[in-house]
């Protein structure tokens, strides 16, 4: 069936409520990989229940109702649905355990053709429950490869341009490894999506093999901004925005190129072992 415009423009998705504890922000730290050397102690503060600290990454797999775009009545071919463009501001510090409420919501939809593909623009809130404080702010862009050509506009009410990446060496360069069963791990924080770990389901989606998580490559280089920029300290990474270019695959080594101009760091990650970017356009606000 044709991609359901109406439906997707004014179908109000349920919230989600989640009650999150110490480990549920160990194990995501984990499925991004901290932790491999266990003497580590930056590392193992993320790890650790001791001295705790929460993931500033850690509010996107907050409040989230996985595939809720796979409902028929939206008419797009899930299989084919690819993560585009994220974004994650944070209104404060990410707390180890507590109760939050996810909203989520389409604020546009782009038909960039017959054989092209559409962009479904949406925008999640993230806020406590007890005091109704807004915690953080996520917008993603999800490109649906197989579902262009039904009648949509064109282009967006309000276009954002990507972020430019100056045109001069990195002022800082971070190497991070992945592990081959990153994904498999990284999945058990909410996102069970097959193409992660079914060879079957990944090379009917056009892939050679299970593919990492978008959301877990972002988070792998907001721990090279952490490395980095911010001392470790979770507080200072108030921002982030990525634009993915390309997948990775469990096991490979994530570069990540870093540029800072003031409060603002721009950055890219690229997949070290086939000289491709992953990550582009990539924009971060660093406090202090």
């Amino acid at each position: 069936m044709p991609v359901n415009l109406e439906k997707l423009l004014t179908h109000k998705v349920a919230p989600v409520e989640q009650t999150y504890a110490p480990k549920d922000c160990i194990l995501y730290a984990l499925g991004l990989g901290f932790g491999q050397d266990p003497t580590d102690e930056n590392e193992l503060q993320f790890v650790y229940e001791k001295n705790l600290k929460a993931l500033p990454t850690w509010p996107l797999k907050q409040g989230y109702l996985p595939y809720w775009l796979r409902d028929e009545d939206y008419g797009l071919t899930f299989s084919h649905a690819v993560h585009g463009e994220q974004t994650v501001v944070l209104h404060e510090p990410v707390a180890t355990q507590g109760t939050v409420i996810g909203q989520e919501r389409v604020v546009d939809v782009v038909d960039k053709g017959e054989g092209r593909g559409a962009l479904i623009y949406s925008e999640r809130t993230i806020t406590d429950k007890a005091s109704g404080r807004l915690l953080a702010t996520l917008m993603q862009t999800t490109f649906c490869r197989a579902d262009g050509g039904f009648g949509g506009p064109r282009e967006r009410k309000q276009p954002t341009p990507p972020h430019a990446i100056p045109d001069r060496a990195p002022d800082m360069i971070c190497d991070l490894p992945t592990r081959p069963e990153m994904a498999l791990l990284y999945r058990l924080s909410g996102d069970i999506n097959p193409l992660h770990c079914d060879p079957e389901f990944a090379q009917a989606a056009g892939f050679p093999r299970p593919i990492l998580h978008g959301l877990a490559t972002m988070g792998v280089a907001g721990h090279a901004l952490l490395k980095t920029l911010c001392g470790y300290d979770p507080a200072r990474l108030t921002a982030m925005s990525v634009r993915f270019s390309a997948p990775v695959f469990p096991g490979e080594t994530i570069r990540a190129e870093i540029w800072r101009d003031g409060n603002v760091a721009s950055f890219r990650a690229r997949v070290m072992e086939r000289d491709v970017v992953a990550i582009n356009n990539g924009r971060a606000e660093i406090a202090g």
